[in-house]
């Protein structure tokens, strides 16, 4: 028997942002609206903590895209959920 499907798997994305860290564009598309932003810090205890910033976001498409940054392990930008 197969374990449970994951849905969602992160794709690297191509995020220009703003100074702040706000994200402009995603591969391409313009950033319409921010819907929400939040922080995810777990498994500190480990040698492998995940520290991440995520983005809910509405493109100039007005696709609904979830972003986020992987703040422990070299700033790589990742499209969770959404297709552009």
């Amino acid at each position: 028997m197969n374990g449970p499907k994951r849905l969602y798997l992160p794709v690297a994305a191509s995020v220009r942002t703003a100074p702040g860290g706000q994200p402009l564009s995603v591969d391409g598309h313009a950033v319409e609206a921010v819907r929400e932003s939040w922080l995810v810090e777990d498994r500190w205890w480990t040698l492998r903590p995940l520290r991440r910033r995520y983005w809910e976001l509405v493109t100039d498409r007005g696709e609904l895209v979830v972003v986020f940054r992987e703040l422990a392990a070299g700033g790589r930008w990742f499209r969770q959920r959404g297709s552009l």
